[in-house]
């Protein structure tokens, strides 16, 4: 099929410029000013943007967690993904612990996803053991086309000591790769959440007090000491505080090469929705938790000095029966948020219509740079000959309020519930095929795996 996407506005990190998009099979041939082509169909997108398809580098989809799976798993949560113009998530395989193997945690992923995805998608690797044997499984990881990986200093079944973690990352570097890598003092946080528990404190409003920014930060700062011993690269994923941002800053500033990623729950909420009446809180809980209003002008301000790389969601969506699980005791309560189908929209609404940084910015955040990072650009990341046709036709003036009612997670709840929206989807193309039609799903199932290379230059 050929397409012939005229009168609309192409967006790149480096600008906009008004030109028509030719679309043949997978891949754009042409992008360039009027256009024609006889045999293509003509899809009029006059004031329109035309941005690369959207890029998550982190979602859970299909996750078993806290005794419980994942409202969400790779059907549902890429038709959210898809209908939200993101048309690759990265989803994270995990190996488990007690002598797995990293290749039976990708099998285990590969069965989940298989055949029920409608955007592409692609995994990092979550390491929890480290030997030998699992070293030898670095190049056999990236054979399969994974080149990053995670790594958690907290959570029982996921933790690894700063041991490890200094053997990984050195290990990861050599071969070309990088890890992120959740930053939370387990230690400190255990101790802070039995105190709250024995003085009775069981409700959600203590979910960030026992786990506050400075753990966050201090284990930022150990991350990076570590990484400058090893000499090797490191994310922080879902950044959302000034204190732990600063310990990023510094240690650039001392030359070390560090990712940051934040997630629009940080940019747009507040710790105050903890204590929202009748347990409304435990929807909102999240690891690390939703901070202050302070901390959202710190990272939107990050944002647009380029200081954070990319914007994911940490999609991991449950619903309130499950959320319930912790109404005696909020340790128990499952965390996470749906966030893949409104991620664009917010940015663009909150972000770029407010000024906070630009529709460039945003193409950065959401596109360019997740591409380089993730060793797909150029075939995603950007609208140009010869990439993949991965397109999002996105209206700046259509309005719609946020609600479950009208979502696409299989969740009863949105903690963006009632948030008013000026700018969303209206069509998007993946490799080629129209997927999503005036905001409404019209193909779905298309998605693929993608392999991925090494990490490329965001320079």
């Amino acid at each position: 099929m050929k397409y012939l996407l005229k009168n609309g506005t192409v967006i790149s990190g480096a600008g906009t410029r008004k030109q028509d998009v030719l679309v043949e099979g997978e891949k754009i041939i042409k992008v360039g000013e009027e256009l024609s082509q006889p045999d293509a169909k003509v899809v009029d997108v006059s004031g329109k943007l035309l941005f690369p398809g959207f890029i998550d580098g982190h979602t859970h989809f299909d996750l078993e967690v806290a005794g419980t799976v994942t409202a969400d798993d790779f059907e549902t949560g890429t038709r959210a993904a898809i209908l939200g113009g993101t048309t690759l998530v990265i989803d994270f395989a995990s190996q488990d612990k007690g002598g797995h193997t990293l290749k039976e945690g990708l099998e285990k992923w590969n069965k989940k996803a298989d055949g029920k995805c409608s955007c592409d998608y692609s995994f990092h690797m979550s390491i929890v053991e480290w030997n030998e044997e699992t070293k030898k499984e670095i190049q056999d990881m990236i054979n399969e086309g994974i080149t990053s990986f995670k790594l958690y200093m907290t959570y029982p079944a996921m933790i690894v000591d700063d041991e490890d973690l200094y053997k990984i990352i050195k290990a990861l570097n050599e071969k070309g790769c990088f890890a992120g890598v959740h930053c939370e003092n387990a230690g400190v946080i255990d101790a802070l959440t039995q105190e709250a528990k024995a003085q009775g404190k069981l409700g959600p409003e203590n979910h960030p007090l026992v786990r506050p920014d400075t753990m966050e930060a201090e284990a930022v700062h150990r991350l990076l000491v570590i990484a400058k011993e090893a000499g090797a690269p490191v994310m922080v994923v879902h950044l959302t505080n000034r204190k732990a941002y600063e310990e990023i800053i510094r240690a650039r500033e001392n030359g070390q090469t560090v990712f940051a990623e934040t997630c629009p729950q940080y940019l747009l909420l507040d710790d105050s929705v903890y204590s929202k009446p009748d347990f409304e809180g435990a929807k909102y809980v999240c690891a690390p938790p939703i901070r202050k209003k302070a901390d959202q002008d710190c990272l939107w301000k990050a944002l647009a000095d380029g200081d954070i790389q990319t914007v994911a969601t940490d999609q991991c969506s449950f619903t309130l029966a499950q959320k319930a699980m912790g109404k005696a005791d909020f340790t128990k309560i499952p965390g996470g948020l749906p966030g893949v189908q409104t991620r664009g929209t917010l940015l663009y609404t909150y972000g770029v219509r407010t000024g906070k940084i630009t529709v460039e910015k945003m193409c950065q955040l959401l596109c360019e740079n997740p591409a380089k990072l993730y060793g797909v650009y150029p075939n995603k990341g950007v609208i140009a000959e010869g990439s993949d046709a991965d397109i999002v036709v996105f209206d700046p003036e259509k309005e719609n309020v946020i609600s479950a009612e009208t979502h696409a997670y299989n969740t009863d709840n949105n903690p963006y519930e009632g948030f008013e929206i000026h700018g969303d989807i209206d069509k998007v193309f993946l490799r080629g095929k129209l997927a999503v039609d005036d905001g409404k799903l019209v193909q779905e199932k298309l998605g693929t795996y993608i392999k991925r290379g090494l990490r490329q230059p965001l320079a």
